[in-house]
């Protein structure tokens, strides 16, 4: 699977049943569905741009449940076509859903139905939680807001998860990120079924890029979801955050969990829905981030004190995850404060989350509860000890730069 549309091998359409039509879009909507979400398939497929160059879809929102569909700011919205005008769709768009635990039982009939017709489904947001409570997303690779996927990894194990993507794009079923991400895919599917110049039409009359590049990665805070919080992997978690300043690897972590390698890579990986290398890497980072916007420490400094071998793997991993390099974020962010505004003073920021004693062991439940809380820049420890002796080659350079999505093999 590429990880640019334009490099993918081109994929054979599905054939539609005799009922449905591929210029049409059904956007399936519910109440207490966020409104900006819901908007997005809208515009793009609702509106006639054929004056600018893009084909004309035809669009149908349909109300996945009876009455009146409540949504941002207390405003009441009234579809015109209920869960039947589903069959006339070659496209079927469920732009987001109010619950991740309790998935719509009217809709998920109808979805299946659909795909087992012949019709592209598409998740966008918390949509992939209803793509993955109707089977669809079973053995397949999908994406949801990078809040949500550790969640929709725990709750659906089968699915994977990757928290990075943009969106995803696996030939009959689509997902994307959280709430912008969703023009991208959006957009994504009209450059799939009219080419990059309507696409790029398109783009400009919304006023956003043709293509962004990047994932998610610059915008993670790492949460983990709350039923971690029971799970004995909490605890060395909790460890991992309090001891970042220290070079260690995954193996010691799986040595701390009793743990194999294996096992303990597949054990993260259904709790967090990432692997535990590009997590505990993605944390180093984070926590370089947060020295970087509240010290005067050097760059070299920086990288010893998050727990990198050498400025030169700091430097490489940071430019990864946030598209620079250390020196030139800092320069950025400083020059964005207001003036007058002067850097705090290099000192250890201890997350809330994660209580450090003085003396004496940390007991089990505080453990556990602080690596259930949200882990970010906000959250991430930094002790103000020299770091630890090096231990292995753990931190080889990561995966090429995302150009923000996935596309079918």
């Amino acid at each position: 699977m590429s990880h640019d549309s334009t490099a993918a091998p081109e994929t054979t359409a599905r054939k539609l049943s005799g009922r449905r039509r591929r210029e049409i879009v059904a956007v399936l909507l519910f109440s207490g569905g966020p409104i900006f979400e819901s908007s997005i398939p809208l515009s793009v497929f609702g509106i006639d741009r054929q004056d600018a160059g893009v084909p004309r879809y035809r669009l149908l929102v349909c109300a996945g449940e009876e009455g009146p569909l409540r949504t941002t700011g207390g405003l009441e919205l009234t579809a015109p076509h209920g869960l039947e005008a589903i069959g006339r769709a070659g496209t079927v768009v469920v732009p987001a859903w109010r619950s991740i635990t309790s998935p719509p039982p009217e809709a998920l009939d109808a979805l299946r139905r659909a795909h087992e017709e012949g019709a592209r489904i598409v998740g966008l947001c918390t949509g992939a939680f209803v793509l993955a409570a109707a089977g669809l997303l079973d053995g397949r690779p999908a994406t949801t807001h990078w809040m949500y996927a550790p969640t929709l990894a725990k709750r659906y194990p089968s699915v994977h998860v990757d928290p990075r993507e943009l969106f995803v794009d696996d030939g009959d079923v689509l997902t994307s990120a959280g709430t912008a991400a969703g023009i991208d895919l959006c957009l994504h599917i009209v450059r799939t079924d009219h080419g990059n110049e309507a696409a790029g039409a398109l783009a400009r009359r919304l006023v956003v890029p043709p293509r962004r590049a990047g994932g998610q990665e610059r915008y993670l805070d790492r949460s983990l979801p709350e039923e971690i919080g029971a799970d004995p992997l909490a605890e060395v978690v909790a460890w991992a955050l309090e001891h970042l300043h220290e070079q260690f690897d995954v193996e010691t972590l799986a040595a701390r969990a009793y743990m194999s390698r294996r096992t303990f890579d597949r054990r993260f990986r259904s709790l967090t829905g990432s692997a535990p290398l590009q997590w505990l890497i993605t944390q180093r980072v984070l926590q370089a981030q947060r020295l970087l916007e509240t010290s005067d420490y050097s760059v070299d400094e920086v990288a010893g004190r998050c727990g990198f071998r050498s400025p030169v793997a700091l430097r490489g991993h940071f430019r990864r995850q946030l598209g620079s390099s250390p020196a030139a974020y800092r320069a950025a962010y400083r020059a964005r404060r207001p003036q007058g505004e002067r850097a705090l003073d290099p000192v250890p920021v201890t997350p809330q989350a994660v209580p450090v004693l003085e003396a004496g062991p940390v007991p089990t439940q505080t453990r556990r509860t602080a690596a259930a809380s949200a882990i970010g820049p906000s959250s991430a420890s930094v002790p103000a000890s020299d770091p630890g002796k090096p231990h292995s080659d753990a931190y080889a350079p990561g995966r090429p730069p995302l150009p923000g999505q996935r596309s079918a093999p």
